[in-house]
């Protein structure tokens, strides 16, 4: 059986988001559905029935983001009287990027989330948050204990000792997790009998490891491809395109450094028109030259970091 699972991201200067709905037990998952080749045309076409059925929402650009068939996946509630017992399902995951957090309607159980509810470690704007020092570093030492192997992926991914943290290793962290026992998915499927596992809201089957790849995949594609524009709105000052990387990265960037790189990329045009609310100095608003993407292969976003990041 093959499924659609959908992770729809926006974001503002303050905090990313992924659409998630709410199931029962107060349990959080992503727009789910099984792919119906009678009625879906393709599989994004299926992706998009299913995200709008859940959701209301509509879903602007898509990518296909990864393939799942972890065992032990749980089967959308519609299949499950027809199922055998034996069943597996394998989901191909999609990426989607809007521009806006539209309102959900009432008459559909989704919301719009902070992925930091879900991956508190990865905030690192105001500095390493304290869930990393006080409980994820102590209980993955104890279980690397003196084995070489495991303490030097803990070492790597979660930038330890002389490491650096890298942003896009979302995955590799929230796997170094689950198979410490230290996710509470793991409690729950079983191979973990940890009674306090780390902080971090859980996902119904294995949907957190799918919003960790999600993850993964956009901190590392912003850097590369100009996707970051698929996040904002039709105009906006330099310093809000600078706050909503930092949103998504996790990370604070050098202002001046991360200013000369747009104006350099020529990805952005300035508009003369200026913000005048702050109080400060008025800030020019810009808006991306599309015009320059649909006649190029452009490159992404240059991610400088602030020296005490590095």
């Amino acid at each position: 059986m093959v499924g659609l699972s959908a992770v729809v991201v926006a974001a503002d200067a303050l905090s990313p988001f992924a659409l998630v709905t709410r199931l029962r037990e107060g349990r959080s998952g992503l727009p789910f559905g099984a792919f119906d080749p009678a009625n879906h045309r393709t599989m994004e076409q299926g992706l998009r029935d299913w995200v709008h059925t859940q959701t209301g929402f509509e879903p602007g650009y898509v990518e296909q983001l990864y393939t799942f068939a972890d065992h032990g996946r749980e089967l959308p509630k519609a299949d499950m009287a027809n199922a055998p017992d034996n069943a597996r399902i394998i989901s191909v995951g999609y990426l989607g990027l809007t521009p806006q957090r539209t309102e959900i309607d009432g008459a559909f159980d989704a919301v719009w989330r902070d992925w930091y509810r879900f991956f508190p470690w990865e905030d690192h704007r105001n500095g390493p948050p304290l869930v990393i020092e006080e409980e994820i570093k102590p209980a993955l030492y104890e279980w690397a204990d003196d084995n070489l192997n495991r303490r030097e992926r803990v070492k790597l991914a979660f930038g330890f000792e002389d490491a650096l943290w890298i942003e896009e290793r979302v995955l590799e962290r929230y796997e170094l997790l689950y198979e410490a026992g230290l996710a509470a998915e793991s409690v729950r499927d079983g191979t973990s009998c940890n009674s306090a596992p780390v902080s971090g809201q859980s996902m119904i089957s294995d949907h957190r490891r799918i919003l960790a790849t999600a993850i993964s995949r956009l901190r590392g594609k912003i850097k590369y491809r100009p996707v970051i524009f698929e996040l904002t709105s039709d105009k906006f000052t330099l310093f809000e395109l600078q706050q909503t990387v930092e949103s998504l990265l996790g990370r604070t960037l050098h202002k001046q450094n991360f200013r000369r790189s747009i104006e350099k990329s020529e990805l952005v045009e300035g508009l003369g028109e200026y913000e005048t609310t702050t109080g400060g100095r008025p800030a020019e608003f810009f808006r991306c030259r599309r015009e320059t993407l649909r006649k190029t292969i452009a490159s992404g976003i240059a991610t400088p970091h602030k020296k005490r990041d590095i």
